[in-house]
């Protein structure tokens, strides 16, 4: 009888363990505080946890610094980020993106003020141009590229300078700046501010690649795997939940999830970093 209780018991808890869903934590590198991640991705967490069967814990990371670390400790299997901190998170972790997020419209520009003399990207020799935190994406490394595609080095054809962006658009309507490097969304709000300003674009980089959702070389394929199909199958949905909460999120309205994609996809910022000087991808730049 003894042998019988005990063969029920261990049946009991062997089912137990295969019902219950597996636990995988997943951060937002630019948010760090838990109250905010719940807020904006709280919805996004039970769309996927749904379609996937997974437990989905949301895990703030204080810095990408502290992400990296989470990652090669074990302590967190999935990881939103901006294309710039993909390589160097890549090279630190060997994380892998398994889902590109796309932000329509979203692109470098270099702005001036129409009438002042800067109606080409060589007039721009010699002159001072603000650009956001290094290593940003949009408003730093995509900026520098698009100069440096039409003719005009970094360091060395102009003054650059880093220049938090509301300050840098007041000092180039002062006259203080000669222009200032910024992504489709920052004119946009730019020229909202400011309705009497004719602000110019003296050039415009390329597309900028997606962020990317990277998910840790310790996730079992099976679970990445169901991750990339819930994006892949479900992705209004999913979309629909990013977008619930949150004004933030909205730069990922009108997007898609690229489920087809690799890490040669993020060749192009390995390039933009290459244009700033700066060759191997083990640190971030501004931390």
């Amino acid at each position: 009888m003894r042998r019988i209780f005990s063969a029920l018991i261990s049946l009991a808890v062997t089912a137990s363990a295969a019902g219950a869903a597996e636990r995988v934590r997943f951060a937002v590198t630019e948010i760090e505080g838990l109250e905010q991640l719940q807020t904006e991705f709280g919805p996004f967490r039970d769309k996927l946890g749904e379609l996937t069967g997974l437990e989905i814990e949301l895990q703030p990371v204080s810095s990408r610094t502290s992400a990296v670390e989470a990652m090669n400790s074990g302590q967190l299997e999935f990881a939103l980020t901006g294309p710039s901190e993909y390589v160097v998170m890549h090279e630190l972790t060997k994380a892998q993106v398994i889902v590109g997020w796309q932000r329509p419209d979203y692109f470098a520009q270099i702005v001036t003020i129409a009438g002042r003399g800067i109606d080409t990207v060589g007039d721009l020799r010699g002159k001072k141009i603000a650009f956001g935190s290094a290593g940003s994406t949009s408003t730093h490394l995509g900026p520098a590229q698009a100069l440096s595609d039409q003719g005009l080095a970094d360091k060395t054809d102009y003054q650059s300078m880093h220049i938090d962006r509301n300050v840098a658009i007041q000092a180039l309507i002062n006259g203080d700046l000669d222009a200032v490097g910024m992504s489709f969304d920052h004119l946009r709000s730019a020229r909202k501010a400011y309705p009497e300003i004719a602000f110019f674009v003296v050039a415009r980089g390329r597309d900028l690649p997606n962020d990317a959702l990277m998910a840790s070389s310790g996730v079992d394929p099976q679970t990445v795997e169901a991750v990339r199909d819930a994006f892949a199958e479900h992705g209004p949905e999913l979309l629909s939940a990013i977008l619930a909460n949150t004004d933030d999120n909205q730069k990922y309205a009108q997007g898609v999830f690229q489920s087809q994609i690799e890490d040669a996809d993020y060749d192009y910022v390995r390039a933009m970093y290459n244009t700033i000087g700066i060759t191997t991808f083990g640190t971030f730049i501004d931390e």
